[in-house]
């Protein structure tokens, strides 16, 4: 090999080392730039609370799964320090059955008058009514992602607060027979659906209940999950929505928290702000494919669950709160 062709490949080596630390300090720069105040949201923890409520079988209301998963989630929240009771009455489905409704609260430092409401429905529908084949329409599924995923983060949430406790008092819901609804309900609220939210906001009313603002978690642990903006959100609690979608963003998360405006979606978020509360729905919905694709159907298992999803939500959720002062 001749002198200069020495000096080239020596040069070139330079360069290539330069430019491998340049991204090296970019990389630092920019996960120096992401500073957390919340604690680390942990998505294999969040996972594992997933495949507990699936493997319980579906939570349909009036089953063993559902009365099981129930003691589960009352004792689980209990041991991270909540103090946790059961809100219920018998409650009529569209299709005439009478149900005991259990909404699961919980709540941390209670004695703080400044609150933040965090919420996610823990039953699961009856049926498969949006799979593809039509023999399985009558057929339950795992609800892994409608409700698993909900839950999960909230129950990770909890474990998060029991070792660091936030600025503000923090209150869960678990809603209860949320996904029992008519097909085609066209009422103006769908009111078939929602049935847990709905009790609970008339207590709210008559309690008094107060919170800074709402979130209510929705379909939040599938594979590639987009989170846009949808319109009751947008028209009821737009400070939210920025603030939590704006933090989504801040923190690593742009591909989850899409800043792209969405239909009218009716959700436990209306009755959340019918009580008052200004509050907001994250769910995995864009105008252009609808609900995550397996929404009701038998696909909708523990497999199509995504850790990064989990992870999210979670984060973005958890650093929400822990910036309040």
């Amino acid at each position: 090999m001749n002198k200069k062709l020495l000096i080239f490949f020596a040069i070139a080596l330079i360069g290539f080392q330069a430019c491998r630390n340049d991204k090296k300090d970019s990389s630092e720069t920019s996960n120096q730039e992401i500073k957390l105040v919340s604690p680390d949201f942990n998505a294999d923890s969040a996972y594992a609370y997933v495949k507990t409520q699936v493997d319980f079988g579906p939570r349909i209301p009036g089953t063993m799964a559902h009365q099981k998963c129930a003691e589960y989630l009352v004792s689980k929240l209990k041991s991270f320090g909540a103090e946790v009771k059961i809100q219920g009455a018998k409650t009529t489905t569209f299709d005439g059955k009478i149900y005991q409704l259990k909404n699961i609260l919980a709540s941390f430092n209670s004695g703080n008058k400044n609150r933040v409401l965090i919420t996610a429905h823990w039953d699961a529908r009856p049926f498969s009514d949006q799979d593809a084949d039509p023999a399985n329409h009558s057929k339950s599924f795992d609800a892994a992602n409608d409700a698993g995923s909900g839950v999960a983060v909230i129950l990770e949430m909890a474990r998060q607060i029991q070792q660091k406790q936030p600025n503000v008092g923090v209150d869960f819901v678990l809603w209860d027979l949320e996904d029992y609804g008519k097909a085609k309900d066209e009422t103006p609220d769908e009111i078939t659906w929602c049935l847990g939210s709905q009790y609970w906001a008339k207590n709210a009313v008559s309690t008094g209940y107060k919170a800074l603002y709402g979130i209510n978690l929705d379909m939040v642990g599938s594979g590639n999950a987009q989170f846009s903006q949808d319109e009751i959100s947008r028209q009821s609690a737009p400070d939210v929505e920025k603030k939590v979608w704006d933090i989504g963003n801040e923190i690593g998360y742009p591909s989850f928290f899409v800043n792209l405006p969405s239909g009218r979606i009716v959700d436990d978020h209306v009755w959340m702000n019918k009580a008052g509360i200004p509050s907001i729905d994250i769910i995995h919905y864009n105008d252009n494919s609808g609900f995550y694709i397996n929404w009701h159907t038998q696909l909708d298992n523990l497999a199509n669950i995504d850790k990064n999803t989990l992870k999210a939500t979670g984060q973005t959720v958890l650093e929400t709160i822990y910036r309040e002062k």
